[in-house]
């Protein structure tokens, strides 16, 4: 088996920095910045690509199994990939009792993209990075041989994968603070071990559980052998949990829309972008600052 060319789908990397002005950080004297990783592939946006990148590498053409929820971001990538470069994908789903239903339209799109959906029990799923309980997991999706992504795309891999990232914003002498939202914790793991000593990474998890810094510690210590990089999240702005976008919040990233023109991806980046502007009314960003906010993802269609 042979790897697959993944500079035919010409990423673009580096992705771009725009600045934005708005008076919600002008006033507090800090500039805010946007690195638009949503740019960088139309299928495999943003962290996506940068976390899948080195795992369909080490694939080499083998089937890719990989887990997620019912609207997976990292499901409809990873099944888009697949799609793209003729890689069969198997998706185990959380929820047996989904099988039974007409897809929604985050797993339709991974039907259609060639992805085989194999419905997990919750209580199973739980449990999936047990080997005992993986292997009967691949056995059921009649996948013994495949290559497994773990949920959200965070491995070692994954990890080293993103510290291009905080490579690209190290070159910005003029960037403080880098901040993004922060699922299974991968992209913040990668991206703090590639900022300057000077610079800082701040996580807005948005699943709620406080237990994300654990993980994040855990990732850098496979991947890097150890904690790298100036890091901390604020777990204040997950609004009940993932996939949770309460009226305040849709509102809020429809203001922001209006303001700025950026399709704003509600999930993350809304969370995200909610958690700057009460962070900079806080204080929490000196008078002077630069904050460069990552776009990880855009609206789905």
């Amino acid at each position: 088996m042979t790897s697959p060319d993944l500079a035919a789908l010409r990423p673009r990397i580096p992705s771009p920095v725009e600045e934005i002005t708005d008076r919600r950080f002008g006033r507090h004297g800090v500039r805010l910045l946007l690195k638009r990783d949503d740019l960088i592939h139309p299928d495999l946006i943003g962290n996506k690509w940068r976390k899948l990148a080195p795992n369909l590498t080490a694939a080499a053409g083998r089937t890719v199994v990989t887990f997620g929820g019912a609207y997976s971001n990292h499901l409809r990538a990873t099944a888009a990939a697949g799609r793209l470069l003729g890689l069969p994908t198997v998706g185990a789903v959380r929820g047996q009792e989904l099988s039974g239903r007409p897809l929604n339209p985050s797993l339709a799109q991974c039907a259609a993209d060639g992805m085989r959906l194999h419905f997990v029990d919750r209580s199973t799923y739980r449990r999936k990075s047990e080997p005992e309980t993986l292997a009967a997991i691949l056995r059921g999706a009649a996948a013994e041989d495949a290559y497994v992504i773990p949920e959200g795309g965070s491995n070692s891999l994954a990890v080293r994968g993103c510290r291009a990232l905080g490579e690209e914003l190290r070159a910005r002498a003029d960037v403080d603070v880098v901040a993004l939202a922060c699922g299974t914790g991968g992209t913040l793991a990668g991206l703090a071990a590639g900022l300057a000593p000077d610079q800082r990474a701040l996580g807005i998890p948005v699943l709620k559980g406080g237990f994300l810094s654990a993980d994040i510690e855990e990732l850098q210590k496979r991947a890097f052998g150890g904690r790298r990089g100036d890091w901390s999240l604020d777990d204040r702005f997950h609004f009940g949990g993932y996939a949770r976008v309460p009226t305040e919040l849709d509102a809020f990233a429809g203001d922001f829309e209006d303001r700025h023109g950026l399709p704003v991806e509600r999930l993350y980046v809304a969370k995200l972008l909610y958690g700057l502007v009460t962070l900079a009314d806080e204080g929490t960003f000196p008078r002077g600052s630069t904050v460069a906010a990552v776009i990880t993802g855009r609206p789905l269609p």
